[in-house]
């Protein structure tokens, strides 16, 4: 057996892990003590960490056998760096544990884990060589450094959601009720592009096209789902497949466009199916799950996971980028799409510190601030990476 095999093996055993992991986690808040600062984890909770911890550190092999095999930071496509990001989101959680005992972060961590392991798997896992600008040892520092960072972030959505989860009543009419059940749907579309993925790769779709690209030359594309967005000036070279129907601009990427709009399709049959069957909201079902969490030791969290994982995120996604960008592109700061909502992320941040730190946002208002943070992450990470052209279009293979 290669490195690479069981690279991937070693990843497949961290998502069962998580998944088992998660099952083991409900159990502990199914308690009946009150989850607490002051509670030690009870049977499920330390089983459930266990194995976490057995998971996370697969996890680990997989990142560093991959890292081996390819000579540098399996960090330079988009099956590479989510798997990253979700390996950090386990490690940011496993010591956030260990500060807090807060057994109920477990079952939202694990899961947001899991659908983005599930979300990089849908993208290609070749090894290639890279491309010249991602040729330097800044890819191990920039790429890793901002990884760590959003995940320490992603914690303070973790609480902040758990905190909403208990707070909004779900049988009231309110904003709050409607904007969490938003939330909720759009983690199902991330199970809806994984859905669509897998079926259509399951059935082997295939179009063939050509188009003008931003340099205005002839260029190759193969779309795996039908098109229903085409690139600049393009050309369908495979019979008896679909017609794109609408041509997209060159700064557009139609094809990932394309996977985004099955993703939504796939995602809302999802939801109107669950809410079919049930005859209740995802809030509904969820609420009773987390009515022993503490929402002051949530909030408590959330704060202080921000604390960590802003100036990380600041060294890594802001300073080292624009060092990087100055060696290989010989500018410190050039307007890309990616780094635009680097920069939007980061002052979002720091408006999330001053008003809590100077208006007293507490409670509420502070758990929807960590929810819209790294509700901006995951938009720079899919929507940005898939949908818009840049110089950093290489992440979207």
């Amino acid at each position: 057996m290669s490195l690479i095999d069981i690279s991937g093996n070693l990843l497949f055993v961290a998502f069962i892990a998580y998944l088992v992991g998660t099952l083991f986690f409900g159990g502990a808040i199914k308690s009946t003590k009150p989850d607490g600062a002051v509670n030690r984890a009870d049977k499920w909770g330390k089983i459930a960490l266990v194995v976490t911890i057995i998971g996370f550190l697969a996890h680990l092999g997989y990142f560093i056998t991959r890292w081996i095999y390819k000579g540098h930071a399996p960090v330079s496509n988009m099956f590479e760096f989510t798997t990253a990001f979700g390996m950090f989101i386990i490690a940011a959680f496993i010591l956030i544990y260990y500060m807090y005992r807060l057994t109920a972060l477990g079952v939202v961590a694990l899961p947001v884990a899991i659908l983005i392991i599930g979300y990089a798997a849908m993208f290609p896992n070749d090894v290639d060589p890279l491309v010249p600008s991602l040729q330097s040892y800044w890819l191990h520092i920039h790429v890793i450094t901002a990884a760590m960072g959003q995940s320490i972030l992603a914690i303070s959505a973790v609480a902040g959601l758990l905190y909403l989860l208990k707070a909004i009543d779900p049988k009231a009419k309110s904003k709050s009720r409607f904007w969490m059940e938003a939330v909720l749907y759009f983690g199902v579309l991330v199970v809806g592009f994984i859905l669509a993925t897998v079926i259509f790769r399951g059935i082997g779709y295939e179009a063939n096209f050509t188009y003008i690209d931003t340099k205005d030359a002839e260029a190759e594309m193969v779309y795996n789902m039908p098109a229903i967005f085409g690139m600049n000036e393009y050309t369908l070279l495979t019979d008896d497949v679909m017609e794109p129907l609408v041509e997209m601009p060159p700064v557009i990427n139609a094809k990932k466009l394309t996977t985004v709009f099955w993703a939504f399709v796939f995602g809302s049959i999802i939801y109107l199916v669950i809410r079919l069957i049930t005859r209740r909201s995802i809030l509904d079902m969820l609420h009773p799950l987390v009515q022993k969490v503490n929402l002051n030791l949530l909030d408590e969290v959330g704060y202080r996971s921000v604390l960590i994982g802003f100036p990380v995120f600041t060294l890594g996604a802001l300073v080292f980028a624009m060092i990087w960008a100055q060696e290989a592109w010989g500018r410190f700061w050039g307007w890309d799409p990616k780094e635009v909502w680097a920069l939007i992320t980061w002052l979002f941040y720091a408006a999330y510190l001053h008003l809590r730190l100077s208006k007293g946002w507490e409670g509420k208002k502070s758990a929807w601030l960590a929810v819209i943070g790294f509700a901006i992450i995951l938009f720079n990470l899919i929507v940005v990476n898939l949908v818009i052209a840049g110089l950093h279009s290489y992440a979207s293979n």
